[in-house]
């Protein structure tokens, strides 16, 4: 018989019962908030949502009963892009950023990127495991019960498989949900720097058919910018990607406007990603397309930017924003989704109520789960956060604190702060 669990005295649960699609305009600030309710749990699964004096009859003697104390429960975050598994840090390059020194300047001298990639290159697979495994412990205690995974600090065929199996093993092993994508293509390895033709025909030749036969992958990304990979490159990868069964994801329009957005159009990806440079031109093709805008602004925060990306103008174009951190070790190392959201509110001029719609619902269904996770609905799988506050506003209002007091995934609890 499946255990049960409930859980009473919430000052609000805010569902966000509504569409069985992302949410666009005036939609992403309905959260369908339940004041003073109560939630029934049966086995991973979420039996009934109501008032406390709907649910309290249908508590058994063998029920476990969570008292709220009056705080918020809400859906677990989904943060739809991340780097989740790599090895060592960039604290180094963090101190000359506070020296002065950019990004793009630490990069052009084989820091960035690279720098990671030849820590990760050199670690084993169990190796990478235990380092995920930590990172795993800062999203649940976070509030974040799933998460997209990039790989794309291998770019080797056998480095690129090892980040995947690291991933795949993850998701078995930890309570994070995990759903991989391919980022092979996230820079050109210095080995490659005189014949990136090469390495674009490596991708598409031996390693995303690697991916697909061994089903390590749901989704496949790319980097566009110019000097990293091409449009006309990220067409190809893409397009490649496509016919091995891969849904596309892109990078696009981070550092410059490359076109990126224009092209995640032409080719209908599920997302395009950061976009801090996109013009009117770019939001408008991405609303035609149907594709959905994932904004990080954390990355634009840590690299010491002003330049957020426009997401009022996407919000009213009606296009169904999506946050993440964009948690890596160099341009965001931050896995906090609270973070996000305070960000979000203050740099973006996102509501606090589109910022969590943006970093559950909307995010849910970039990676085809809306139907499974981020809403608090009958049938729907448990995952959810009992938030140490009154009002879903405290999360992006008081920031760079943690919030969750108990955190659940898939109806166990996977993080409790005694």
């Amino acid at each position: 018989m499946a255990s049960s669990l409930s859980v009473i005295n919430c000052s609000q649960i805010v569902t966000l019962a509504g569409p069985t699609r992302p949410r666009v305009g005036p939609e992403m600030s309905e959260l369908s908030i339940v004041t003073g309710g109560a939630l029934l749990v049966v086995g991973e699964r979420i039996q009934k949502l109501g008032s406390r004096q709907e649910i309290e009859p249908l508590i058994t003697a063998d029920c476990e009963v969570v008292d709220a104390g009056g705080r918020v429960v809400m859906p677990g975050f989904v943060d739809a892009h991340t780097h989740p598994v790599f090895a060592g840090t960039r604290v180094g390059e963090f101190e000359e950023r506070a020296k002065g020194a950019t990004y793009q300047q630490i990069a052009e001298r084989g820091g960035g990127i690279q720098s990671t990639v030849r820590a990760t290159r050199e670690a084993t697979l169990d190796e990478l495991v235990n380092a995920g495994k930590h990172f795993a412990d800062w999203f649940l205690r976070t509030g974040t019960t799933t998460v997209e995974a990039k790989s794309g600090y291998g770019l080797t065929l056998e480095d690129e498989l090892k980040i995947l199996r690291a991933i795949k093993r993850l998701n078995r092993e930890t309570q994070l949900r995990y759903v991989p994508t391919f980022l092979g293509a996230h820079d050109i390895p210095s080995e490659y720097k005189s014949r990136r033709e090469q390495y674009v025909s490596l991708i598409i030749e031996e390693v995303l058919p690697r991916v697909a036969e061994e089903k390590l992958a749901e989704y496949c990304d790319v980097f566009c910018e110019e000097k990293v990979f091409t449009t006309e490159e990220a067409w190809k990868i893409l397009s490649s990607a496509r016919c091995h069964g891969l849904g596309l994801r892109i990078h696009a329009d981070q550092l410059t406007l490359s076109g990126g957005a224009k092209l995640a159009a032409e080719l209908g990806t599920v997302t395009a990603d950061h976009l801090e440079h996109t013009d009117q031109e770019g939001i408008a093709a991405l609303k035609s397309a149907g594709v959905q805008p994932v904004l990080l602004p954390g990355s634009v925060y840590a690299l010491s930017s002003s330049r957020y990306p426009a997401a009022r103008a996407m919000i009213d174009a009606g296009l169904a924003l999506v946050l993440a951190t964009d948690f890596n070790p160099g341009s965001s190392p931050t896995p906090s989704m609270p973070m996000v959201l305070s960000l979000a509110s203050t740099h973006m001029k996102m509501t606090p109520a589109e910022s969590i719609t943006a970093s559950t619902i909307n995010a849910a269904y970039t990676l085809n789960r809306g139907d499974q996770i981020a809403s608090l609905e009958q049938g729907k799988i448990a995952d959810f956060v009992i938030h140490d506050c009154k009002d879903y506003r405290e999360l992006a209002y008081f920031f760079g604190i943690e919030h969750p007091w108990k955190v659940y995934s898939r109806g166990e609890l996977a993080f409790s702060r005694a």
